[in-house]
């Protein structure tokens, strides 16, 4: 069958560790009632955004892969029998670390794992303190559910990692997140941001002609050193090979939505926009370079 049903899964996080696990497995659990196949979680939802401050303790937090939560997840998604794609703060060695994506199989083995090759590094997002660009390139993961090209929140502003994911055969992007906006921003700039951050995204969407899945948490998440803290908003959403809305989680709430996305829409929509046939790459080669004299 050409449809698949894709679960979204939005929640707040907390200082408790097991109760963010908790809401997280609550959620897939819910989205499987639901009859999803795929689910996707958002950004480092095991735990508070700590990358608000740059402090060593925090990397406490870190995890090896496999490790605890590959355990608990992948014992989940054998239970469920779907396929999970969670996000970990994963410790490769003391002083090695990354922001990475891991998807979990049917038969709870872990897939693949993508390392996030984009960090940030702004007020209240110091990501580079924490993590190591990532060093698996981009490329996608094989799963019972198709081919899956997962990347990570600051991965999604470039189109460049979406197209060579495209390129590599990835049937769907994936895009675990955590954003938000300052609580001081006025009204104007908020809507702003997130509409460049939806539109973005769906961009990608048509010009490499797949779905994109982007799944954000909610909630606001106060600065440890005394600042605004950041309210993440949300609006969890899928997007069709056009663009198109096919679902959004459109109030910054916690909330579970499954929907069916037909894979063979892909196929019909890159047949009547070929936008890989007519790619001039004899004329861009300056795209590996920062910038053009």
């Amino acid at each position: 069958m050409s449809e698949l049903k894709i679960g979204l899964v939005q929640h707040a996080c907390s200082a408790d560790l097991e109760a963010n696990i908790a809401k997280s497995i609550d959620g897939i659990r819910a989205a499987a009632a639901e009859g999803a196949e795929l689910v996707v979680l958002q950004e480092l939802h095991r735990g508070l955004y700590f990358c608000q401050r740059e402090d060593v303790d925090e990397f406490d937090l870190a995890e090896t892969i496999p490790g605890p939560s590959t355990q608990v997840f992948g014992e989940l998604a054998r239970e469920l029998n779907l396929v999970i794609v969670t996000s970990l703060f994963e410790k490769r060695a003391t002083g090695l670390y990354h922001n990475t994506a891991v998807v979990i199989e049917r038969d709870g083995e872990i897939a693949g794992k993508y390392r996030k090759m984009h960090i940030p590094d702004d007020p209240g997002f110091y990501e580079k303190f924490y993590f190591t660009p990532g060093d698996l390139g981009f490329s996608p993961i094989k799963t019972s559910v198709g081919t899956l090209g997962v990347l990570v929140c600051w991965d999604q502003w470039f189109p460049e990692a979406a197209r060579l994911m495209a390129m590599a055969g990835a049937e769907i992007l994936i895009y675990p997140t955590a954003i938000g906006w300052f609580p001081g921003d006025d009204e104007a700039e908020k809507q702003r941001q997130r509409d460049a951050w939806v539109t973005i995204q769906r961009s990608h969407a048509v010009a490499n002609g797949v779905p994109v899945v982007s799944v954000n948490r909610v909630g606001h998440e106060p600065d440890p050193e005394g600042g605004q803290g950041i309210d993440f908003w949300g609006h969890s959403f899928i997007a069709g090979p056009q663009g198109e809305f096919l679902a959004r989680l459109e109030e910054p709430v916690e909330a579970v939505k499954v929907v069916a996305v037909d894979r063979e829409r892909s196929e019909n929509v890159r047949r009547i926009w070929p936008f890989l046939r007519d790619r001039r790459i004899d004329h861009y080669g300056d795209l590996t370079k920062l910038l053009r004299d």
